[in-house]
């Protein structure tokens, strides 16, 4: 399946939670409208790859089965922009846009409150990890000069280039010997002795960004071990309840204040 040449596809990533992706629909709503407005306005077709749907209350794709689903309709040589306005599960898209071969435009919204700059962020990270090509642009009402002129440059060539004249290359950096001396002697003890890293829930959130693939960080020395969900519930029921009680109250004259909802389960 090939693409018209001026034809964007645009897909949007939420969260799995139905309630969340009901909450913030409207904001990626608002964001989406503003984006495609400027879309248009440089002469470019916006296709919205999946609709909204009126069942679930909001147009985000809210798993990866979804994902996959949603990429098989879009031309593997389109040009691909994903909306985030808010928190956003990576995985619903990666699968999709690890083989994509178009050009992909990451953008996100400029906000102190709704999260799509984060949402952008985690999903570039995938994405670099990866080693999926894709451009990203930001904006706060998406009519700025920065913006406009970043997509113009990604319509008409596929790629949106940044400033990074305040990027240095770490070979370049100069260290003080005696510093560098420290470092190499803590790095060597360290690399030594061994030890061991408790990691809960890997991949959480669909973050492939955030899992460290074990031959390199065995390399430095740290050794993983995979705490699992039903590994902790199996060491809650080793907790008594006098010593639960214990813990609670020690929270409580420390300052930590619960707001329960029913009534204060210890007396």
């Amino acid at each position: 399946m090939k693409s018209n040449g001026r034809d964007v596809y645009l897909v949007a990533s939420g969260d799995l939670r139905e309630s969340a992706n009901q909450m913030c629909w409207p904001e990626q709503a608002r964001m989406e409208k503003a984006l495609v407005q400027m879309l248009e306005s440089l002469g470019a077709r916006v296709i919205r790859a999946h609709p909204y749907d009126r069942v679930k209350q909001h147009g985000f794709i809210d798993s990866q089965k979804m994902g996959l689903e949603v990429f098989r309709g879009i031309p593997s040589d389109a040009a691909v922009v994903v909306a985030e306005a808010v928190w956003q599960y990576s995985h619903h898209l990666l699968g999709g846009l690890w083989t994509h071969q178009g050009p992909i435009l990451t953008v996100a919204n400029w906000s102190g409150r709704w999260p799509g700059l984060v949402g952008m962020l985690n999903l570039n990270g995938s994405l670099t990890k990866a080693g999926v090509a894709y451009s990203s642009l930001w904006s706060e009402t998406f009519k700025d000069t920065f913006f406009r002129e970043g997509l113009k440059q990604w319509l008409e060539t596929g790629q949106v280039s940044h400033d990074q004249s305040h990027v240095r290359d770490f070979d370049l950096v100069k260290i003080a010997a005696g510093d560098e001396r420290q470092g190499r002697e803590f790095g060597r003890k360290f690399k030594a002795r061994k030890w061991i890293m408790g990691v809960f829930d890997e991949g959480c959130m669909g973050m492939f960004n955030a899992i460290i693939p074990d031959h390199l960080l065995y390399g430095t020395g740290v050794f993983k071990e995979r705490l699992s969900q039903s590994t902790l519930y199996a060491e809650m029921l080793k907790i008594s309840d006098d010593e639960a009680t214990d813990v609670y109250r020690w929270l409580q004259k420390k300052g930590l204040k619960f707001k329960l909802r029913s009534r204060n389960p210890i007396s």
